[in-house]
């Protein structure tokens, strides 16, 4: 890799060294070369930053222990936030390994649910830009702008996209959403360690709803109400035409999209390009894994559940078609899948005969001369009278409705089924459908529980439940980089399959204390593994670019690790 300030040289034993080009302020001002008082004084004279730093020279352990310091000294976590992003535009290395060291106390701070506030904040709080920002009004020069990079066609192999419609649980924050692509590049990287210096945030500023920010006169985004129809669809498509042709090894990720636009954008580009979204994929394959997980402790098989999806907008239908698509495998048709599952939204129960049904909810759309007779006297058709009726065994929230899983519903559903796999999803954590402590108090310990937030273990009648966090962090960075290692054409069902299940593996079926996922603080071990079996599923399919003979010592040696290669000037 090469740039204006730096290049990457690979020696013939694998070992790598850093040609720095750059000189003087430019080379303090670069994060990616930067190393503060990392540089020896050899260094400094060589680069011309000589009596540009304080005298004392520090090794990369001791600059850690001196950033965790400083990191522990802010009290609030938006404070957090703005140390570590600051951090991340000093030093990258130094960023990097800081996280890699307390990744289970800083994974909530440079992503959901800290990354939030920083974005509701954005144009409050602006520092330093990283990324690229597309404008609706000037497709024209969206080609112009990625060229601005200096990044070439062999430089990218990452790049995360939002128009920050649907951002986490928060909504529409306009052009703020540039910091859930930067925070999702951060994950990446200290999860799977794909390299920082080939990936690329994207905001695609299509205008806002939100009045707040339209009437901010500090707001740094398009003053204008979102951007729809053929303008919009004509600005994705001439995003998507650009960045394939400028990085053509690139994965496009989507991050954060209303679901109609999110759907759009799969159908135009899924089966041509190497692109996925995160949220209806992504959560899609965590939320398998869960289902998977919960299955394997509670002994039972996928294809006996019956589901209750509460949210069918892109999360809650991309986990029900995943879960149908892994039925299918294990040897139902697809019709008999979607049968077993039942997806519910604001007007309640999905049926045939709704008004406003989305094509893509529309196979889970049940007959309603068969549930007619479930009503409430009040004539509703919602959570608690499927749950009243259906006896499912499995509960999954995506509705981003505090508290909906009420006690009345929770004791419903175990009242029919011994270990009910409940699994609330919905982030940040204030928008969960319920806690982990009230489920198994519910419960008697007995619930199979998974959440999209963090939450700390529960202490129940002397026994300890670890709560597995069913975090896309342990998904999407495995899938990425077993994606980049084989070079695959596009990104099947089957690689999604195929993760999932590879998470699902690591849950232990003999102590559901443990909890139905691995812990945050193992990232790098869970995304190898994940890594692993994706490439695996792409080999299968005939989908990998290139050679890959060994999938286990692929994704090895593609892993970048945070440190201060050996510095050449000349």
């Amino acid at each position: 890799m090469a740039s204006r300030h730096f290049s990457i040289e690979r020696g013939a034993d694998g070992s790598e060294s850093i040609t720095v080009h750059a000189r003087g302020m430019d080379v303090l001002n670069n994060p990616q070369i930067n190393r503060g008082p990392g540089f020896t004084l050899e260094e400094r004279s060589d680069l011309g930053i000589h009596g540009m730093l304080p005298t004392a020279v520090e090794s990369l352990e001791e600059q850690l222990v001196r950033s965790y310091s400083e990191f522990l000294a802010f009290e609030t976590d938006i404070e957090k936030w703005v140390f570590l992003t600051a951090l991340q535009d000093t030093n990258e290395v130094l960023f990097y390994a800081l996280l890699g060291e307390h990744i289970e106390e800083m994974l909530p701070i440079i992503y959901t649910p800290t990354v939030g506030t920083a974005i509701e904040q954005y144009s409050h709080m602006f520092r330093r830009p990283r990324g690229v920002y597309l404008n609706v009004k000037n497709t024209e020069d969206i080609d112009r702008s990625l060229a601005a990079t200096g990044l070439g066609a062999e430089d990218v192999d990452l790049i995360v996209a939002s128009d920050a419609e649907a951002i986490l649980g928060i909504g529409d924050w306009g052009v703020g959403g540039i910091h859930i692509a930067i925070g999702k590049l951060a994950v990446y990287t200290v999860a799977a360690g794909i390299d920082p210096r080939r990936v690329l945030a994207v905001g695609l500023d299509v205008g806002t709803n939100r009045e707040a920010l339209l009437t901010d006169p500090r707001y740094l985004g398009l003053k204008h109400a979102r951007v729809r129809g053929e303008e919009y669809d004509n600005f994705i498509d001439t995003y998507v035409a650009s960045a394939a042709k400028r990085f053509p090894n690139a994965i496009l990720h989507w991050e954060d999209f209303a679901a109609p636009q999110a759907r759009g954008i799969l159908a135009r580009y899924g089966k041509e390009l190497c692109t996925f979204d995160d949220d209806i994929q992504g959560t899609a394959a965590v939320g398998l894994a869960c289902a998977l997980s919960g299955v394997r402790v509670s002994g039972g098989a996928l294809t006996d559940q019956q589901i209750v999806v509460f949210g069918a907008g892109s999360a809650g239908v991309g986990i029900a078609d995943l879960i149908c698509l892994a039925m299918q495998q294990d040897g139902l048709s697809a019709e008999q899948a979607a049968a077993r599952i039942y997806l519910i939204d604001r007007p309640g129960l999905l049926t045939s005969q709704m008004d406003g049904l989305q094509n893509y909810q529309a196979p889970y759309a049940k007959d309603p001369s068969l549930v007619e007779s479930w009503r409430s006297a009040e004539g509703k058709l919602g959570l608690a009278e499927v749950v009243a009726n259906l006896h499912p065994t499995m509960l999954v929230g995506t509705s981003a409705q505090t508290g909906a899983f009420t006690q009345a519903i929770i004791e419903s559903m175990h009242a029919a089924c011994e270990r009910p796999i409940v699994l609330p999803m919905s982030n940040p954590t204030e928008l969960a459908e319920q806690t982990p402590a009230n489920i198994l108090s519910w419960t008697q310990g007995s619930a199979l529980v998974a959440t999209g937030s963090p939450f700390g273990p529960v202490d129940l009648g002397g026994t300890t439940y670890r709560i597995g966090q069913a975090n896309n962090a342990l998904l999407f960075p495995g899938l990425g980089l077993g994606t980049i290692v084989c070079r695959a054409a596009r990104m099947s069902d089957a690689m999604f399959l195929a993760g999932a299940r590879a998470l699902a593996s690591l849950a232990d079926p003999a102590d559901h204390t443990k909890g139905l996922l691995p812990q945050v603080s193992q990232l790098r071990e869970v995304s190898a593994t994940v890594a692993v079996a994706v490439v695996q599923a792409a080999l299968a399919e005939g989908l990998n670019r290139v050679a890959v003979d060994s999938p286990i010592e692929a994704v090895q040696e593609a892993i970048w690790s945070p440190s201060y290669l050996p510095i050449r000037t000349h």
